[in-house]
């Protein structure tokens, strides 16, 4: 070791000791400069930390490892709703089957509120937390999962608009292109181009987990576009048997699309560092099922 007796070499290497000193501390101690997070959202202040940390002492960010497991549980929960769905439609078809009921006398309002509420409470098929934002406090603006919990482009729509969109128009349309396909199918309940709508749902509530439960900001920009996609499938499917059914589906989808570009734009607000990839990746959250069936860990 060589040591130069200069004021600037003193000088310089104080400032050297001290920065270095400054990036084993924030490595080893966990100290890091404050950043810019929602409040309340410790998750997300304790992965900002990590990012700032490793950008601090190594000037690039730390790579991310896949996480496999969420690969995995994804699909499958997905295959379990749908089969959950497709069973519960299949006893509906067996119901009235068995009680003698001519199918075409169904009252359309029973119809209706039956694929609206599916259109809104599909998630109970699904053994994933599929956690949806507080529409009342969306309304107001306030935070919530999912909303105003992270850095929101300027062009967000006002909060009141999400709760009519997805309760008042979306809902209803869906449910009235179902009823469509029901009366041009001989009113089943178990049909197939019905269940590419219950898929489409199936995906979304999927979505939900990714972007509202587990707050994967980034992996919800690839998620969003399977739901547009799936819808895009629906669409298709409703039009091959009723154009207006199909039209009403295609409807949906311009909103989603609007939705979906909504959240690229987060991600990217809230990827200014560029460490939030667009995968799951391990550390980030844990993906496991709500319900507790031995087999479905």
């Amino acid at each position: 070791v060589v040591v130069i007796n200069t004021p600037i070499m003193r000088r310089n290497g104080v400032i050297f000791i001290v920065g270095s000193l400054a990036c084993l501390s924030s490595t080893s101690f966990g100290f890091s400069l404050p950043s810019r997070v929602s409040p309340g959202n410790a998750q997300q202040l304790v992965h900002r930390q990590h990012r700032q940390r490793a950008r601090t002492c190594y000037g690039t960010p730390v790579a991310r490892e896949l996480d496999t497991d969420a690969l995995k549980t994804y699909p499958l929960a997905i295959g379990v709703q749908m089969a959950g769905i497709t069973s519960f439609l299949a006893l509906l078809d067996l119901a009235v089957s068995v009680s003698g009921i001519d199918p075409a006398s169904i009252p359309l309002p029973a119809i209706l509120v039956l694929f609206v509420t599916m259109s809104l409470r599909s998630r109970v098929f699904n053994p994933l937390n599929n956690k949806r934002p507080d529409l009342e406090k969306v309304s107001k603006g306030e935070e919530t999962s999912g909303f105003n919990d992270r850095t929101m482009p300027s062009w967000t729509p006002p909060g009141v608009t999400f709760p009519i969109m997805w309760v008042l128009i979306v809902a209803p349309l869906r449910a009235f292109s179902t009823s469509l396909v029901m009366a041009s199918h001989g009113y089943h309940f178990c049909d197939p181009t019905i269940l590419a709508l219950m898929l489409h749902l199936s995906i979304g509530d999927t979505w939900n987990t990714v972007n509202n439960a587990e707050k994967r900001l980034g992996a919800a920009v690839p998620g969003i576009a399977c739901v547009w996609l799936s819808g895009l499938n629906a669409a298709r499917a409703y039009s091959d048997v009723d154009d207006v059914a199909g039209l009403c589906l295609y409807a949906t989808a311009v909103w989603i699309a609007v939705a979906g570009a909504l959240i690229a734009d987060t991600w990217r607000i809230n990827n200014s560092e560029g460490d939030e990839p667009l995968y799951p990746y391990v550390g980030q959250a844990k993906t496991k099922f709500a319900w507790k069936v031995p087999f479905l860990k």
